[in-house]
């Protein structure tokens, strides 16, 4: 494989590294079996620390299709507890504030994810890398400042529950560029008047790359000694 001139290579994000992360160790280890300085390595499609699966790199010449990329339709299978909410809409933050669930049931939530399907409004989630006013919303999160967030429009092809163990549901959504789980997950709360954060979320498909074609992060040295001569 020739890497400078450009490869893509797909890999198994681990849990609490970030997309970062990864690239940084795909990046270092490449440039140590080729005996450069650096080489080009990017990513389409950033994962959160706390999310896990599959993120595409392309190095060299190839990271021109990174934005090609991104817009391909992606899959995740997502873990939401009901009847609590975080400010960051996952673990990365604590609990602020608990909700009633014993009007929810299976027959409710599976009416009420229909409900998401197809082209809807979302407003990102303020501990997010999303852009406002020139800055990222984390970056006003973390001091505590409140902004304003655009509403963005996106677009769900799938959604449907998979396991419903209260107050504990997985669901698996297909979906966009641009959607935020936490963000969905937050609004399946809202629409069961009640709350909702992730505790759990792998992205299972990029187009058509699954997670069964990735390579996991301790496999990228046997896998550049195959490839590299």
């Amino acid at each position: 494989m020739d890497f400078a001139a450009g490869e893509i290579v797909f890999l198994d994000k681990p849990l609490r590294w970030t997309s970062f992360d990864l690239v940084n160790r795909f990046r270092y280890k490449l440039s140590r079996k080729l005996n450069v300085k650096k080489v080009k390595v990017g990513h389409a499609g950033t994962l959160d620390p706390l999310a896990t699966g599959v993120m595409i790199l392309c190095t060299g010449g190839a990271t021109k299709r990174v934005e090609e990329l991104q817009y391909h339709t992606k899959e995740y299978i997502a873990t939401l507890k009901l009847g609590a909410t975080t400010p960051s809409f996952d673990l990365e933050k604590e609990v602020d504030a608990i909700y009633p669930t014993e009007h929810i049931t299976e027959e409710l939530v599976t009416e009420t994810l229909k409900h998401f399907k197809g082209e809807i409004e979302q407003v990102p989630p303020a501990f997010s890398a999303v852009k406002v006013n020139g800055r990222r919303a984390y970056k006003y999160a973390r001091k505590g400042r409140e902004i304003e967030i655009k509403p963005k429009t996106l677009v769900i092809d799938e959604i449907q529950l998979l396991e419903y163990a209260m107050p504990i549901i997985k669901i698996r959504v297909v979906c966009s560029k641009g959607t935020y789980i936490r963000a969905l997950a937050r609004d399946i709360g809202t629409a069961l008047e009640s709350g909702a954060h992730l505790i759990a979320l792998q992205r299972t498909r990029i187009g058509d790359v699954t997670l069964e074609m990735c390579l996991q992060a301790d496999e990228i040295d046997s896998f550049l000694e195959k490839v590299i001569i």
